[in-house]
């Protein structure tokens, strides 16, 4: 393989690269049995992290409003903790945060279909960590995902 075909697939991420050595990877969601694209697909990066921004910026708002010190400086810590309640009650009943209903995703359970409130609390716990939703796997789940045996989807 030449340089240039070499750094071609190193840029166009890991998928390509695998795809150029010949190995078929279906599209994202295929082995979980969910459609390649609209409703019921796996929810692509762009929304998901649009939908966490939201969520977090709304937390952030909720934080500065009921507990501030005057310079704002202890709200980091506390919308993190609206966050964590936040997405342990709204992903354990109906499915999805405010961030996520705007922007049309939804959390599901891969063996029920609807959500737990167990499921939500791990997920939930995972997901304030931090370093599990960094790691992805080939349909887009992140570690927190895999681990709580959801995925996130469009509706």
């Amino acid at each position: 393989m030449d340089k240039r075909r070499a750094i071609g697939s190193w840029l166009s991420g890991p998928r390509a690269a695998m795809e150029d050595a010949g190995a078929e990877l279906g599209y994202p969601g295929e082995q979980l049995g969910l459609p390649p694209q609209g409703p019921g697909s796996v929810a692509r990066s762009g929304r998901r992290l649009a939908a966490l921004a939201f969520d977090w910026a709304l937390c952030m708002f909720i934080a500065y409003g009921l507990i501030t010190d005057g310079y704002g400086q202890k709200t980091g810590n506390w919308a993190l903790l609206i966050f964590f309640v936040l997405s342990v009650l709204t992903v354990g009943t109906i499915g999805s945060t405010p961030g996520k209903r705007l922007f049309r995703l939804r959390v599901i359970a891969l063996d029920t279909g609807a959500p737990h409130p167990g499921r939500a609390l791990l997920r939930t716990v995972l997901l304030c960590l931090a370093v599990p939703a960094l790691v992805w796997d080939r349909d887009g789940r992140g570690l927190h995902d895999r681990i709580a045996r959801t995925v996130e989807v469009r509706f």
